[in-house]
């Protein structure tokens, strides 16, 4: 169906949206006038679906209720609470449920398979990172790198795009994997680049990375409830994810954590080990002889927080409802592409949008640059950002001069779309 610039359409569009309905499943923020606010954050924080909130007032109940034996009783004892989220997760970024694992936060897990998967050798010791990468990711590679003894300045490698680009092509990085692989120890890139939203070939990546003897991690912090993956069927080592974003688990919930089942049966694999790692049957034996689970969860060190665990498990459950993450990536398609006839028609003058144009390599957050023309503040586009603030959008600001917003196709709606692209007109005319 060709797009229309009009109200009318949005809501006739919305109103044959077969999982419309999933956006009651959601609390959605108001203003001060009582009115909904157009949300366009889920790409930093997801909003809070109403089975999470279920969820995680039925685990207080227990706890009050049942102490210490709620470990083993009810419908969803503690003991084994992320064995739970292992197929919502598995469904998410393809992969087996013994390859996924519920611990931790996204940086620690990082940390964690780097322990495993990067151990550089005098020959093969480099890491393979965008340059300009989101903080966290720089602060831990770089880190791991000193641990090791190393110098960040020659162990570090950088893709960046092409002069006068945005956006990173995939060929550039797997050239440069085939011209400099035989140094590089591991490839840890993003699924999805968290300031342009540029999706990265992950399969075509990881090929060219194994054949040069490459280990390959991925940080899907804004690619995980985002876009399809298969994992398994890439064959990609290892990947970590928050879940507080397009999983909208809330914030600072226990992150996910990927290992290809191909390194499960590894016992010499390094490690650092805890008990939760080690085999559930023999666990509380307590004989100190560490025995890893034959899967991802080998990984793990703690007991995770139920409370945490219950929210995953209610937005997981949303997700389900919904028809799951293929009929999700088909709304989002539209969402994003209603937007992008909106932005194109009305203020291409105005606003670049620099994630990329193809299906493939974008998912639902798109970045907008604001177009400075003579005798323009610097600061315009913030100044843009503030405005729309005010009117009731929220997307978010990231320097020097974009603003981030992502139609999440669960409570987003086409109407939504065509009121911040009107916000979004009048601010930038009242900026001139």
């Amino acid at each position: 169906m060709p797009f229309q610039d009009s109200f009318e359409f949005a809501k006739k569009i919305d109103s044959e949206d077969p999982i419309a309905h999933i956006r009651n499943e959601f609390s959605i923020p108001k203003d001060h006038n009582g009115n909904e606010e157009i949300y366009l954050c889920g790409n930093s924080l997801g909003l809070q679906p109403k089975l999470a909130a279920k969820y995680v007032k039925h685990e207080l109940n227990q706890w009050a209720e049942l102490g210490v034996k709620g470990h083993f009783s009810g419908d969803f004892p503690w003991m084994p609470y992320h064995e739970f989220l292992a197929d919502g997760f598995a469904n998410i970024v393809g992969a087996k449920k013994s390859e996924v694992v519920s611990m931790n936060t996204l940086t620690a897990n990082l940390h964690f398979m780097m322990v495993s998967f990067y151990q550089p050798t005098e020959t093969r010791h480099k890491i393979l990172i965008e340059e300009h990468a989101f903080p966290s990711d720089h602060y831990a590679v770089e880190s791991q790198i000193r641990f090791h003894g190393l110098d960040p300045k020659e162990s570090m490698l950088f893709i960046s795009p092409r002069e006068d680009e945005d956006d990173i092509r995939d060929e550039d990085i797997i050239s440069l994997i085939k011209q400099q692989g035989d140094s590089i120890a591991l490839v840890m890139l993003p699924g999805v680049q968290y300031y342009t939203g540029q999706v990265f070939d992950m399969q075509s990546i990881t090929e060219a990375a194994h054949d040069k003897g490459c280990n390959v991690g991925f940080d899907l912090a804004h690619a995980a409830g985002n876009i399809p993956m298969q994992l398994h069927d890439w064959n990609v080592d290892f990947a970590c994810w928050c879940t507080y974003k397009y999983l909208n688990s809330g914030p600072g919930s226990v992150a996910g954590c990927f290992v290809h089942s191909n390194h499960h049966r590894s016992e010499d694999l390094p490690r650092f080990a805890g008990w939760w790692g080690h085999d559930k049957m023999s666990r509380f034996k307590m004989e100190n002889n560490f025995k890893p689970m034959k899967s991802a969860e080998a990984w793990q060190l703690s007991n995770p927080p139920v409370l945490s665990l219950a929210a995953i498990r209610g937005s997981l459950d949303t997700i389900k409802n919904a028809g799951g993450i293929e009929v999700l990536r088909e709304k989002a398609i539209k969402l994003s592409g209603y937007m992008r006839y909106l932005l194109d028609k009305k203020l291409s003058d105005d606003v670049a949008i620099i994630t990329p144009t193809e299906t493939n390599r974008s998912g639902s957050q798109l970045s907008l640059a604001i177009k400075l023309k003579a005798g323009d503040s610097s600061d315009r586009g913030k100044l843009v950002f503030d405005e729309i603030e005010k009117q009731g959008v929220i997307g978010d600001w990231r320097h020097p001069n974009v603003i981030r917003v992502a139609p999440v196709p669960m409570y987003n709606s086409f109407t939504d779309v065509f009121r911040f692209v009107e916000i979004l007109r009048h601010a930038i005319e009242e900026s001139r």
